[in-house]
This record gives C-alpha cells, structure tokens and sequence, in this order.
C-alpha cells in the first residue's frame, strides 16, 4: 500500500495520528508519527509483535503503562519507549490535548492496520472498530499486532465465527487489498 505523506487518520474517540514521513530501510523502514489525543484518551493495552515505539511529549502529559507494571506519567521533552514484544498502552493523562512526536520501526504493516483498524472505529461511533473488522484485522495481523484485552477464547472461537459469517456476507471484500502480514516467528 503506498501514502502520501504526511497522511493523517482520526479515530472519532479522541486519537488522532499522522504519519510525517516514512523512511526506507532493509528491515521495513521508519515512520515518523505524530499523535493528538485528547484527555483520557488512548490506545487499550496492546502489543507490536516487531516494531520498537517511541513518544517524545512536546504539549501535555502522557500515562503509560508496561503490562504488569505501575503507570508512569511524562510531561514536555520526556520520551516514552515501548520495545517490541511489550504489551503497553498510553494516554492522554492531562487536561489538554497531549501532543506527541516519534517512531515507530520497522514499520511493515502499522501503518495499514492503524488506518484500518481508525476508520471502522470512526464509522463505529469512535468506540471500537465494528465487530467484523476488528476481527479481520486481529485474525490477519495476529503475527505483527494483538489486543491483549481482547481474551485468548474470543481470539481463538469467536473470530473464526464472526469470520466465518462475514466473509460469506461479503464484508472481507474492503480488504482485498490488504498487504500480506510478516511473520516473525
């Protein structure tokens, strides 16, 4: 999939992301990200299978959170890291819209799950992405991305149904051009 940069995507629930640039590398690249997010505000607890994640504050104040770990809380010129593997989440923890700059490599596939993964959310009133795409994209990128909220049952029975019955409906076929996900094992 190729974008013009830079190419911004809006969840509808308060997350906003545009991805300045991305740069060519051997290993998938770079995106550079810049992210909006108003208060309280932000991503559940998730986890990049391949990619390294990097927040530097520039307006606001951002909690984030390692799997099993107390939160921590950043203000202007502090950088968060997330390396890959890590199940993690942020958010907006002020009261003014929390302004980010970073990273995020390699990139293979993120920024197409996000983008995907942002307009279902939007189209789904901001809360979550429809039932049936979330489960696409979890199914599909399960190597690269997870949900850790989501619980191993529905990810192992649910999805496959709700696949299942979708792709009979024809609702995959917005997807057919979907890049094929890097398997990291």
């Amino acid at each position: 999939m190729k974008y013009v940069y830079p190419h911004s995507i809006d969840n509808g629930g308060g997350e906003m992301i545009t991805f300045v640039n991305f740069i060519p590398g051997p290993d998938g690249g770079m995106l550079e990200i810049e992210n909006r997010v108003q208060p309280g505000s932000g991503p559940p607890m998730h986890v990049h299978h391949l990619q390294d994640e990097a927040l530097t504050v520039i307006e606001g104040k951002i909690g984030a959170q390692v799997l099993g770990q107390p939160a921590t809380f950043h203000g202007p010129g502090e950088t968060v890291t997330f390396k890959r593997g890590v199940p993690h989440r942020f958010w907006n923890a002020g009261d003014t819209v929390l302004v980010c700059h970073g990273y995020a490599t390699p990139a293979n596939n993120l920024e197409y799950f996000l983008t995907e993964i942002y307009k279902s959310t939007k189209a789904n009133g901001g809360k979550r992405p429809s039932v049936f795409d979330g489960a696409y994209l979890q199914f599909r990128y399960k190597s690269e991305f997870d949900l850790v909220e989501v619980p191993g049952l529905v990810k192992a029975f649910i999805f496959p149904l709700i696949l299942f019955f979708g792709t009979l409906r024809g609702k995959h076929k917005k997807f057919l051009d979907a890049p094929e996900p890097i398997n990291h094992e």
